[in-house]
């Protein structure tokens, strides 16, 4: 028997979670939200995608000071105070964190922390400080997200990271590995390297950013190298053990060679696995994957009716703004909209400097797919903008239908181009075509410009960029 009933019980208040706790709390309906931290905003707040853009921030403005030499300004290596930066990024996850508990309050939402348990596809159980309490509910939605994989060869020691306490910046150590040539890892070892750190980038991999458009992280990775002491690729981490100060770590190359370096301390970046473990499941009718996600239908619906999920937990791109948007898809859904996903595109960005920023089909999908696409892009060698801000390692990219010029992906890499991107998103979104990319007007000069000159090149009508047989005169 329950102590409380409530119509709809939401577990884990992250951007999933609480958008579907609001919206639906907007609605009329009774809601309870239930998350193990007191602090509302799950790992993108509290311990992934602020903290870890106010860090990058902070090393923009590292970087820029120093390659402000070839503007003719020239600055002394910034004095970092590491205490001051830790306060700042604490100080934005707790004014975000505020305005999301006081929008909860504002809505009356019942906000319990604790560690819910299901009894039964219409009950749980939640630990919390003040003890144990039941709870019966009409609905539920699981938005528990996901935690860092560990490393299996990593010691227990203060010296091994992951991607929560990396952001804590304790100390910026001399050398530094990065196990791993995903995106967090490639992030958070700008950071350090901008603060100070010899950053060596591991991945057993034959390329960074695996299933990114490698166009695009060619033009990253060529700065990277540059910064990064290493960038080592398909090579295999075989041993890790403590020395007498630091980490001892084995590589074993593909040739077989392996060789043994030391350094200060090891950030895992490895991937991600879901919140699914440990919350009485196997107590309901919900059914896992084989990689542990929870099995949903196009309206977030689990494989038990009662019972929704959205965000990591329920598998697809790991990110904020998809979890987002699938909190909206429930509480529609429970209003008694007929809704789907809708959304034809998920937008991703790599924080980096310079930014990777991708969406829709891409090349190398479109290949797999042995599907017809015209590929146009344009280097930011020739934007303007781009030439003032000192900062020509650019490209943006356009995939078309060949037939119709109907945008189907787009991925840029520069400077702000996780600003630039949403455009592209927009043009598929509503089915547009280069011509209609190219009848709109762009500021000049800005990067934005360079989408409307990758269309334009796309129809051979580009002032910028020569095509063979185009600048014949016209026959008299």
């Amino acid at each position: 028997m329950s102590d409380r009933h409530t119509q709809l019980l939401i577990i884990g208040a992250g951007p999933g979670g609480y958008t579907a706790a609001f919206l639906a709390a907007d609605q009329g309906r009774e809601v309870t939200l239930v998350d193990m931290k007191k602090d509302l905003g799950g790992v993108c707040l509290s311990r992934g995608c602020i903290p870890s853009k106010t860090l990058l921030n902070v090393a923009k403005i590292i970087s820029q000071s120093q390659e402000a030499k070839g503007l003719g300004i020239e600055f002394a290596r910034p004095q970092i105070d590491l205490e001051k930066i830790r306060q700042r990024k604490n100080a934005v996850i707790h004014k975000l964190s505020a305005g999301l508990a006081l929008l909860c309050k504002q809505r009356q939402i019942s906000f319990i922390q604790g560690k819910a348990s299901f009894q039964d596809s219409r009950t749980v159980s939640v630990q919390g400080q003040d003890g144990q309490q039941c709870l019966s509910f009409d609905n539920c939605v699981l938005a528990t997200g996901s935690y860092p994989l560990a490393f299996p060869q990593a010691p227990n020691s203060s010296c091994i990271m992951n991607s929560t306490s990396a952001l804590e910046i304790e100390n910026v150590p001399p050398r530094l590995l990065v196990i791993g040539g995903g995106y967090i890892g490639l992030e958070l070892g700008t950071v350090y390297c901008e603060f100070g750190s010899k950053v060596n980038v591991a991945e057993i991999a034959p390329r960074l950013l695996y299933g990114c458009d490698q166009d695009l992280v060619a033009i990253l990775e060529k700065r990277l190298r540059k910064r990064f002491e290493s960038i080592r690729l398909e090579i295999e981490i075989t041993q890790i053990k403590k020395s007498e100060k630091n980490i001892l770590v084995t590589f074993k190359e593909k040739n077989g060679k392996t060789l043994t370096e030391e350094f200060d301390k090891i950030l895992v970046t490895v991937g991600r696995a879901p919140k699914a473990q440990d919350l009485g499941l196997e107590k309901t009718q919900v059914e896992l994957n084989e990689r542990g996600f929870v099995k949903v239908n196009e309206i977030q619906q689990t494989t038990d009716p009662n019972i929704y999920a959205v965000g990591d937990v329920a598998g697809g791109p790991l990110l904020a703004h998809k979890a987002s948007l699938e909190g909206r898809i429930v509480a529609e859904c429970l209003r008694g909209q007929k809704t789907r996903l809708k959304t034809k595109v998920i937008p991703a960005v790599i924080y980096t400097n310079p930014e990777i920023a991708w969406c829709g089909l891409t090349e190398e999908q479109a290949a797999k797919e042995n599907r017809k696409v015209q590929v146009s892009q344009f280097s930011w060698t020739a934007s303007g903008r781009a030439m003032t801000l000192n900062r020509t390692d650019g490209l943006t990219k356009l995939i078309l239908d060949p037939e119709t010029k109907r945008v189907l992906g787009a991925g840029i890499v520069g400077v702000e181009a996780g600003e630039l991107i949403s455009e592209c998103v927009l043009a598929i979104e509503k089915g547009a075509t280069a011509a209609d990319i190219k009848s709109c007007s762009h500021p000049h000069p800005t990067l934005s410009e360079t989408i409307k000159e990758a269309a334009e090149a796309s129809l051979g009508d580009s002032p910028h960029v020569l095509r063979p047989g185009k600048n014949k005169p016209l026959a008299t």
